[in-house]
This record gives structure tokens, C-alpha cells and sequence, in this order.
């Protein structure tokens, strides 16, 4: 990848918009042109200084169905007479509906579109963590001090704990980008495997464990004290299933 084909997917990438190949040949070009690397954290940093502002805007719940009913009046006949001409003036009013309805998903969701969405900035965080030599920013074992280097990075306080008894020891910790926001991920070896666990807030309440799977890798996703669970890798269920209960047995509620 060029810097000329890059300069048109730089907005595309932080947003987290790409899909993973493009992810990769994009990281892949950061890794070596500081020019675009620079203007990443630029965006990067854009993009955090907004979302610090409170420079969002969440539409009313009742936004989506008004533009639903908006399009099948526009749509409906008027006339025998004018049908052809009603559908033709209706087209540019239903794209529009159609776009905002879009847009609307994307904020109201918190920048993630579906749950499809959902796996495939999570596997492309894995990825790009395994690939681009990323892996962690802080490469520790200790608690005390993975948890304490997240303060100021995020809005929240990740719980941290180590395994190494139960065989999956704690790598480190780094800040990544899912749906729009920054998040804690975690790092975990089990034997010659990584997991990334990601962690963010969440307004529901706790969960039990759930499996997905997306692009040959496993997903498995929980909730507890506030914060939701996203635990990837290509280890197998079972075993990923066991580190999700270790976090859970650990974990105590998280106060801000």
C-alpha cells in the first residue's frame, strides 16, 4: 500500500471501518510511513478530544420510527394519475431516511452497527495486536502495575488479575479502539495461544458467558459490575470458556 491509496482510508481506519485485509495493509503501510502514522494519531487524537468534550449527540428513541413512517407516506400513491411522479419525487426522501437511519444506528449503537459489526472490529483488534508486533503497551504480569497504566488512558478502571496457576498467565495490557471509543484489552498466553480480552463500560446488567464464532476465531462475551466482556481468540471453547470464569470469579463490583 501506497501512501497515495492510504490517504483516502486514514478516516476509514480509526473509525474501524475497514475490514480486516485492508486493516492489515493498512497497518502494515503505518508501520513503516511516519508521514501517515503521524496523521493517524492526529485523528486518533481528534476524535478522543471529542469524545472527552461530550461533543455527542444521542437522537430521540423515537427518531427511527419517524423516519420509517416518514418514508411510507412518501411512498404511498397520492394519485392513480400521479403514481409515476410520486415515485420518482419519493426516492430522494427515502435515501435520505435511509442514510440518517444509518447514521442512527452507528450513534445510538455507540459507533458499532450490528452485531456483525461487533465481531469484526474484535477480530481485527486481535489480529492487527498479533501481526503488527503490538501486542501489549505495558508488558507486565503484576496487577499493580497493568492497572494503574490505564489511568488518564480510559474512563474506566479495568479490573487486571494474573492466572499463571491455572495456566494463563497475564502478558500486559494495552488501549485499543472498539465502536468509536478506546477500551482496555488484556492479554492472556494459554500454552502457545493468545487471548485478547477486551473490557469496556456498559449500561446493562451481568451476564453469563456466550459463544460466538467470526472468521475462524472464537468469541465469548459477558457482563459484570458495569463493564462488558469480549474475550477473542483461536482457542478452543472450552478453554476460553475457563478463563472467562476465572475473570468472573475474580473480579470484584467496580466502583468509579
Amino acid at each position: 500500500m501506497t501512501c497515495r491509496e492510504a490517504a483516502p482510508l486514514l478516516s476509514a481506519y480509526v473509525d474501524r471501518e475497514l475490514d480486516v485485509a485492508a486493516s492489515l495493509q493498512m497497518e502494515a503501510h503505518l508501520a513503516e510511513c511516519r508521514s501517515c502514522a503521524g496523521a493517524i494519531e492526529r485523528l486518533e487524537a481528534l476524535r478522543a478530544a471529542i469524545g472527552s468534550a461530550g461533543l455527542t449527540y444521542a437522537p430521540p428513541p423515537d427518531l427511527a420510527p419517524r423516519l420509517r413512517a416518514a418514508i411510507r407516506r412518501d411512498i404511498r400513491p397520492r394519485r392513480a394519475s400521479a403514481q409515476r411522479l410520486a415515485w420518482w419525487s419519493a426516492i430522494p426522501a427515502a435515501a435520505v431516511a435511509g442514510a440518517a437511519l444509518a447514521w442512527i444506528g452507528v450513534v445510538v449503537l455507540g459507533g458499532i452497527g450490528g452485531r456483525q459489526r461487533v465481531f469484526d472490529e474484535l477480530v481485527a483488534g486481535h489480529v492487527r495486536s498479533l501481526m503488527v508486533d503490538h501486542l501489549v503497551d505495558v508488558a507486565s504480569s503484576d496487577q499493580h502495575t497493568v492497572r494503574p497504566w490505564f489511568n488518564g488512558k480510559i474512563d474506566f478502571a479495568p479490573p487486571v488479575a494474573d492466572y499463571p496457576s491455572d495456566g494463563f498467565p497475564l502478558v500486559g495490557g494495552r488501549v485499543d479502539y472498539i465502536g468509536g471509543r478506546p477500551v482496555a484489552a488484556l492479554v492472556y498466553r494459554h500454552q502457545q495461544h493468545l487471548v485478547n480480552v477486551f473490557i469496556w463500560p456498559t449500561g446493562g446488567g451481568a451476564s453469563d458467558p456466550r459463544e460466538f464464532s467470526s472468521q475462524g476465531y472464537h468469541l465469548l462475551r459477558w457482563s459484570d459490575a458495569g463493564l462488558e466482556y469480549w474475550a477473542v481468540s483461536d482457542l478452543n471453547t472450552r478453554d476460553l470458556q475457563r478463563l472467562a470464569e476465572l475473570i468472573r470469579q475474580s473480579t470484584p463490583p467496580v466502583r468509579e
